[in-house]
């Protein structure tokens, strides 16, 4: 089981301890940030009013294991730069809990009912989990990403809050 919490300076030097590479980077944030990443690339992408930070909590032992973020814009809420930041606890329904936790967080906090998040396409485990949710590729909407002399094209995906069927 997990919570989430406000995501604060104190959490700064974890999270940056817990990218190992540009790569990891790209993939975590997409091109916001630059490796390293620093507490001045933390600090100003927070201070977007409409971008809210957690920190992702194991409530057995009060242990961050995670990061995630909510970016309200005009027409949708974005989710975005979501870690776990131990590969041990991956692909054990975290990040499912984290997208669940999100998305009653934007329908207890926010009148937005649409949601988008951006993932890259060979992230195939990340997609099945957004898909488990209800998430669906939007076919019309995609990034492209030079990174290491590759070309990575991130997907992009919605649900519609209004539609949504809480899948535990």
């Amino acid at each position: 089981m997990i919570r989430l919490e406000k995501f604060d300076t104190k959490d700064y030097s974890q999270l940056i301890n817990s990218i190992k590479d540009a790569r990891e980077l790209m993939q975590f944030a997409g091109p916001e940030f630059t490796f390293p990443l620093t507490e001045e690339q933390i600090e100003r992408s927070l201070s977007d009013k409409n971008r809210i930070a957690f920190r992702v909590v194991n409530v057995s032992n009060d242990s961050t294991i995670g990061h995630c973020q909510i970016c309200f814009k005009d027409k949708f809420a974005n989710l975005g730069k979501i870690l776990i930041m131990d590969e041990l606890l991956r692909g054990k329904g975290i990040g499912k809990q984290i997208l669940t936790l999100l998305l009653e967080f934007i329908l207890e906090n926010s009148k937005q009912r649409n949601v988008e998040l951006n993932v890259f396409d060979f992230n195939t485990s990340a997609i099945k989990c957004y898909e488990k949710i209800g998430f669906v590729i939007n076919r019309d909407k995609k990034f492209v990403r030079e990174m290491d002399s590759e070309t990575w094209t991130a997907l992009n995906m919605q649900l519609d809050l209004d539609n949504w069927i809480r899948k535990d």
